[in-house]
């Protein structure tokens, strides 16, 4: 066989690359039922305990024979588990095999605000779905939104608070920052930062700051120089660290900092 011709070496990396790819399936977290979800629940060889429920607010579901169920917060192994134990504990069924499939996803929702083409509240389909995945969701960063993407959630009962720079994620290969989402998670895209040019330039007005784009970059960007305009005459107003506005007379190849405002005066020659 083909298989069989392969070197011990090769051998080895397959299996290393396989034991790898299972053992990240293995840390994905398991999605958790929550209020609203549409469940179907089966006992094998009991089809009249068939049903489909809906999570109520509580985190109950109504089931015949035992009544209300609280399945809200756990993972479907789990709610399975509930359910067969309560069968069993009420003498309904001596060994139950309990199997629930989740029709509609309703209470696992993220939140995700700002400078997106379709902000909303969006449920989770698959319980590995990754930041990325819930901005492309949303319809992706908008023309004035920034990299930066801030989470909120909670995790293992702890607030969470992370500031991820979404492109850099990409062209700096950092995949690992694209991380799972959880239902209750907000997402929030600011506001691509702005700087504003004035003075003997062609086209004074705000605009973007773009990734390492620097004071020269910056007065392309404002149609360039007028006439009268020199590079001499360049000043750029910048917020201190005490909060005042500073008049600085920088080089040209410096970077723009977010709420610069760049003047450029007039030769005096």
């Amino acid at each position: 066989m083909a298989i069989e011709r392969l070197t011990p070496h090769l051998m080895l990396v397959l299996a290393m690359a396989f034991c790898l790819c299972a053992n990240a399936q293995e840390r994905q977290p398991e999605y958790r039922l929550g209020a609203g979800d549409n469940i179907r629940i089966a006992v094998f060889q009991n089809p009249d305990l068939t049903v489909e429920t809906r999570v109520t607010e509580n985190g109950t579901v109504s089931y015949p024979l035992v009544g209300s169920v609280r399945i809200g917060g756990l993972t479907i192994p789990a709610a399975e588990q509930a359910i067969a134990k309560a069968l069993k504990e009420g003498n309904f069924i001596q060994q139950p095999q309990v199997n629930i499939a989740l029709l509609q996803n309703r209470g696992n929702q993220v939140s995700v605000l700002g400078s997106v083409n379709r902000p909303g509240r969006f449920p989770l389909e698959t319980f590995n779905t990754r930041l990325s995945e819930m901005i492309a969701i949303a319809g992706g960063i908008s023309a004035v939104g920034a990299d930066v993407v801030i989470l909120t959630g909670t995790r293992d009962g702890k607030p969470l608070r992370r500031e991820i720079d979404l492109t850099g994620m990409f062209l700096d290969n950092k995949l690992q920052e694209d991380i799972v989402v959880a239902g209750g998670d907000v997402i929030y895209v600011h506001r691509q930062p702005i700087f504003y040019i004035y003075g003997e330039v062609q086209r004074p007005g705000s605009y973007r700051v773009e990734r390492g784009m620097t004071l020269r970059q910056a007065l392309v960007q404002g149609g360039g120089l007028t006439q009268r305009g020199t590079e001499r005459g360049l000043r750029v107003y910048r917020r201190s660290a005490t909060g005042y506005l500073e008049a600085i007379n920088p080089d040209p190849n410096d970077p723009v900092q977010p709420d610069d405002v760049i003047n450029i005066r007039e030769s005096l020659f």
